[in-house]
Parts: structure tokens; C-alpha cells; sequence
């Protein structure tokens, strides 16, 4: 069987693209590969000054490829819902299309900590934050794919989801809150978001393709994060240590990424992750996700709960 890589990515010129936390780790990886093979890619980050130092080393980078596209950084904090809107409305205000949008950024295992709108941080930025970018950006992906080919929203999920629940009566963890059952949880939330964002986009009739992804356990700055905020050095040390002994590479891990957002005639609500055992690590393909992830009725109030929070409704961004 043929082991798919960046090499086989399809040329990807005119086409523009957004990847969410794409400063280091899987995000930096997908809009280098993504501006190899001649995307136009925003950056979309929390930080600026480091979103220009990535933007600066991937044009390095890529000096000389022929075909290459080209980068520029926006300002986006996914844990301020202002922060998203006026991200998105400067994207909708720019006139250009949009082929790609890759929900890649996320916070991973952290102690318990509130987005400015009072989210829990890792349901706030990995699910809610998504969602409420996705929904401010409908539109112009609709136009786009009613214009040739159908536009993709890429959502970076974890095998993680396996072990996470939906607790809708305490989404926000205030009674009850454990870092890795609240990152669990976020994950779920991604999967549950593509399987009920392209059910809602297939009734509407809308070009608009919904798909997700994980990478495995990759070496990436996220994992380090929540043990630095505790302080702990242990953790830290055992995180250093299972990254460099287990995990494989960024560029490895953003494989299903790209695969979910490029590779031709992919099926919508795909789910892509590695060919390894356990999906730990390895070359992309099609996986399957746990059955509470197409539960239908736990997907429909999520939503509709998630839509109150974020103050956006689906049935508003599509006929925007």
C-alpha cells in the first residue's frame, strides 16, 4: 500500500487558506506544506511577533521552490469571541475567496483557567472558538465553493475524544473540573461539531465540506504547556521524555491535516488519522471515530447550546 506524504499533495494554486495556531508545531507544519505546493495561507494567531518570525522562516524556507504560494499573518486570540469576530470580519472585508480553513489551534491539559467570555479555556478555544470562527467565515466559504470546487473545514481533533463525555450540564467544569477529562471533552465537542456542521450544510444544500483529523501523539510545544502552568517538574520531565522517545514529528503529525484537506474526491465527514498502532503514530488514513462522536442527539444539543453561547446561529451564517 502506498504511504501517503506532503509529496503528493495536489498542486494548490489560487487556492487561499487560513490555519488557526500556526505559529509552531502541526499548525506551522500544514501552512508550510500548504504554501509549498502554492496556497496563499494566513497565519492566524494569538501572537503577532511570532506569527511574523514563522511567516519570515517558511518564506526562507521555501526560497526557490517553484510554485511556492505565499503567507500572511492575522490576529486571531480563538479565547475572545471579539477577538474572532473582528478577525473574520477583516477576512469576509478582504474580498478574496476561501478554499480552506484549517481549525488546527487548541490548549491541551491546563489547569482550569476562563476565556474573556467566561468559557472554559479548552472547551472555549478548541470547540467554541472554532465553532464561532466557522460560522463567521460560512458565508464566504459558501460563495467559494459555489464557485468551482467545494470548500473544506478541516477540524484537528485527538484520539483523545475516545475517552471524553459531554457533560451539558456542566459544559464549563465549575463543579467538577480535571484537565485531561476537560481536554477529552473538547475533542469529542470537534468531532461532534463536523459530523452535525455537515449534516446542517447537506440539508442547506451549501459546497461546503466538513472533515476532521488527529495527529497522533506528536512532539509539539502543546504538550509542554499545561505542566509549565502547573509548575511541575516532574511532569515536565516526563513530557520531554515521552515526546522524544514515543512521539513522532510535527511534519508527521500534520500529515492527516493535510490529507483530510487536500487529497481530491475525499468523502465529507471524513475522519483522518496515522496508520500506527493504536493511531499513535504513522502515514494517514481513514480512521473511525468512537460512536458517542455520531451520536445525533448529543451532537444537537451541543450545538444548540454552544450556539447560545457564542451568540451565532447556523440557519443566520448561512444565508448570510
Amino acid at each position: 500500500m502506498t504511504r501517503w506524504t506532503s509529496d503528493d499533495i495536489p498542486p494548490l494554486t489560487g487556492r487561499r487558506a487560513i490555519v488557526t495556531g500556526a505559529t509552531s508545531g502541526l499548525g506551522y507544519e500544514t501552512a508550510l506544506e500548504l504554501g509549498r505546493h502554492g496556497a496563499h495561507v494566513v497565519l492566524a494567531v494569538r501572537d503577532r511577533a511570532r506569527g511574523e518570525a514563522s511567516r519570515a522562516t517558511m518564506e526562507v524556507a521555501l526560497a526557490g521552490v517553484p510554485g511556492r504560494g505565499s503567507f500572511e499573518v492575522g490576529d486571531l486570540d480563538l479565547a475572545s469571541l471579539e477577538s474572532i469576530h473582528a478577525f473574520a470580519d477583516g477576512v469576509v472585508a478582504g474580498g478574496d475567496d476561501l478554499h480552506l480553513l484549517i481549525n488546527n489551534a487548541g490548549v491541551m491539559a491546563i489547569p482550569r483557567r476562563e476565556t474573556v467570555d467566561g468559557f472554559e479555556m479548552q472547551l472555549g478555544t478548541n470547540h467554541l472558538g472554532h465553532m464561532a470562527l466557522t460560522l463567521r467565515l460560512l458565508a464566504l466559504l459558501t460563495r467559494t465553493g459555489a464557485a468551482g470546487t467545494a470548500s473544506r473545514v478541516v477540524t484537528v481533533s485527538s484520539n483523545v475524544h475516545k475517552t471524553g463525555r459531554i457533560e451539558l450540564d456542566d459544559l464549563m467544569g465549575t463543579r467538577s473540573y480535571k484537565p485531561w477529562t476537560a481536554y477529552s471533552q473538547s475533542k469529542l465537542a470537534n468531532l461532534l461539531f463536523t459530523y452535525e456542521l455537515q449534516r446542517r450544510v447537506d440539508a442547506a444544500g451549501l459546497p461546503v465540506g466538513a472533515y476532521a483529523a488527529h495527529p497522533g501523539y506528536s512532539a509539539t510545544n502543546l504538550s509542554s504547556v499545561g505542566p509549565a502552568m502547573t509548575g511541575s517538574t516532574v511532569q515536565q520531565w516526563t513530557m520531554r521524555v515521552a515526546d522524544k522517545l514515543l512521539a513522532q514529528s510535527a511534519a508527521m503529525g500534520a500529515l492527516p491535516t493535510l490529507y483530510a484537506a487536500t487529497v481530491p474526491g475525499l468523502a465529507p465527514a471524513s475522519y483522518v488519522g496515522p496508520s500506527g498502532f493504536n493511531e499513535g503514530r504513522g502515514h494517514p488514513t481513514l480512521v473511525t471515530a468512537r460512536d458517542t462522536a455520531h451520536d445525533e442527539s448529543v451532537a444537537a444539543a451541543l450545538w444548540a447550546r454552544s450556539e447560545e453561547l457564542i451568540g451565532l446561529r447556523f440557519d443566520e451564517a448561512a444565508s448570510a
